[in-house]
């Protein structure tokens, strides 16, 4: 179901927010193949839908095990491509569970601070660089422009950068997590002076 569910929803919400003038950029820098994970920033619940629709991948996230359970809506987040984690329970089983996904060739997005981020004070967690180093799968930096007040109808745009890789053929140590955590954050922060956004 996944496969008609989404298309359509993207489909739909495209033409939605082309009334809102959405713009993308770079959407060539999200690989056409194999595992993904698109990592952007998080000011509104807009950020989900409008990344989902600009990316030209189907993109996956994860959401609470307890959503599933709740009739239609449990069905239509799992056909948006959204997939199971017990936030209550071990964090490395959400971090394998992803893994998997990984592993299949998806993409995965990813808001490396947790939660939204008003005021730009939320610090990343490492959860980004730990999948990308278990998943071997390339970060794409992602930023999203404008969501902070849509009511206002302004324009909406959704920056793509280059991807960035870890090392590969070893495990990351601590530091390599650490510092790379910083470095997808600093991309982020920098792609909108790239579209000429603020």
């Amino acid at each position: 179901m996944i496969d008609w569910t989404y298309d359509a929803a993207k489909l739909s919400l495209n033409l939605l927010f082309k009334l809102w003038r959405m713009r993308v950029f770079g959407a060539h820098n999200v690989p056409a193949t194999g595992p993904v994970i698109v990592a952007c920033n998080h000011i509104s619940y807009f950020d989900p839908p409008l990344l989902g629709t600009a990316c030209p991948r189907r993109i996956r996230y994860m959401a609470k095990a307890s959503l599933f359970s709740i009739p239609v809506l449990g069905p239509l987040i799992t056909g948006f491509g959204a997939y199971p984690v017990d936030r209550t329970g071990p964090p490395m089983a959400a971090v394998r569970r992803s893994v998997e996904v990984l592993r299949r060739g998806e993409v995965i997005g990813i808001f490396p601070e947790g939660t939204r981020n008003l005021d730009g004070t939320v610090q990343a967690r490492e959860g980004v660089a730990l999948l990308a180093s278990l998943g071997r799968a390339p970060v794409v930096p992602a930023a999203v422009v404008g969501t902070r007040d849509p009511a206002r109808f302004g324009r909406f745009s959704v920056i793509f950068g280059a991807p960035l890789r870890l090392p590969e053929g070893r495990k990351a140590t601590r530091e390599e997590l650490a510092n790379f955590t910083e470095q997808v954050m600093q991309a982020i922060r920098k792609l909108p002076e790239t579209a000429g956004g603020d």
